[in-house]
């Protein structure tokens, strides 16, 4: 792959040169890359079941290895300079994703006064609204490590409510994110240092073709090849083709190797900036393991109006795929156009790191609780 590339461990975070007074340039950045996750010594890789109805799916002895990694992960940041924060998880305001839905709570159910209620409230899909608006408060480097929310999402991999551990650092790009969520996460997992791809060359090497160039007619085509009546219904939605090759085609012949993606197509980007050395890509990337999506990183944005008009294409996208739109309009606006600092940030879920750490397939194994005993 000749974009390709393998990151070391993470030894020295001032290796940037985005200036000596960012926190995390301090020399505890060279300690990361050698801290490795250890399971409590009682704990022998055994996690039976507790009997239904009665404390939960989740052995004894995966809650003591929860309470292991929760540590280890507090203890990478608040040695790198980091700030941990307690997001509200209740707002009024939500990011706008076309395919994330939020749990909504009617105003009224708080029983606050008429006047100080909300018509409607959102159980929070990601921190990130409200660590946003920290940072444009002159947080600096902060991280949560707290529950997350998404509708009708269950599964061997997901449960309706999850840990998730973000984070974001100032006056930095995407790639010292990406070499810190590799550090924080080859100390965890020592043997899945990443291959590192652009997206586009992902695609060349596995179909043949540049994602962003191929006509639209060939992707349909390709995609046929996999469900014809999906296609149809997809013909005149690149994104959603280009997902269906990447998590149908592609992922399987990753298999179980360790691939973090990067520069997707700029219409992917979500909240992320376009980069800077592919101007039809946006500074983002996701890292998968052994066929699990972990992580998710951004260079972030940080235009206002670049965020309502992409707010706007989700909602579009939301009302085409039969689902509510969200409020673009919010708290999240005012921050940025107050003034959001440069910053990268990362989201990766914390239950799935578990997951690979103790060698388990199902998120129930992990979890106190998953939504049907909680």
């Amino acid at each position: 792959m000749t974009e390709s590339t393998t990151y070391p461990a993470y030894d020295d975070a001032g290796d940037d040169d985005t200036g000596d007074d960012d926190p995390a340039d301090d020399d505890t950045g060279s300690d990361h890359g050698s801290a490795e996750f250890t399971l409590p010594s009682d704990i022998d890789g055994e996690f039976e079941s507790l009997a239904p109805g009665s404390r939960g799916s989740a052995a004894i002895a995966s809650l003591r290895a929860r309470a292991a990694l929760l540590r280890q992960v507090r203890r990478f940041f608040d040695d790198g300079g980091f700030t941990e924060v307690q997001p509200p998880c209740l707002s009024s305001d939500q990011i706008v994703d076309a395919h994330i839905d939020p749990i909504e709570v009617a105003g009224r159910a708080l029983l606050l006064p008429h006047d100080q209620a909300a018509e409607r409230y959102y159980l929070q899909s990601s921190p990130e609204l409200q660590m946003k608006r920290m940072l444009a408060a002159g947080s600096g480097p902060i991280y949560s490590l707290g529950p997350a929310f998404r509708a009708g999402e269950r599964s061997p991999r997901h449960n309706i409510e999850f840990t998730m551990l973000e984070w974001y650092d100032i006056d930095v790009g995407v790639d010292r994110v990406i070499d810190q969520t590799i550090a924080l996460v080859t100390g965890v997992l020592p043997n899945v240092t990443p291959l590192v791809v652009t997206y586009r060359q992902l695609f060349r090497d596995h179909l043949g073709f540049d994602p962003i160039d191929e006509p639209l007619d060939s992707l349909i085509a390709a995609v046929a090849g996999v469900d014809a009546e999906l296609a149809t219904g997809l013909r005149d939605r690149r994104d959603e083709l280009l997902d269906v090759l990447l998590t149908e085609v592609i992922e399987p012949r990753i298999g179980d190797q360790s691939v973090l993606i990067r520069n997707y197509p700029l219409s992917q980007a979500a909240l992320a900036q376009p980069s800077s050395d592919d101007p039809q890509t946006a500074d983002r990337f996701e890292w998968i393991i052994r066929g699990l999506e972990l992580a998710n990183g951004y260079g972030e944005l940080l235009d206002a109006d670049e965020l309502i008009r992409r707010g706007q294409r989700n909602n579009d996208k939301r009302r085409h795929s039969g689902r509510r739109p969200l409020p673009v309009e919010g708290r999240l606006l005012a921050a940025m156009r107050h003034g959001l600092p440069p910053c990268a940030g990362v989201a990766l879920g914390f239950d799935r790191l578990l997951m690979l750490s103790l060698g388990s397939d199902d998120i129930a194994a992990v979890l106190p609780f998953p939504i049907e005993q909680a």
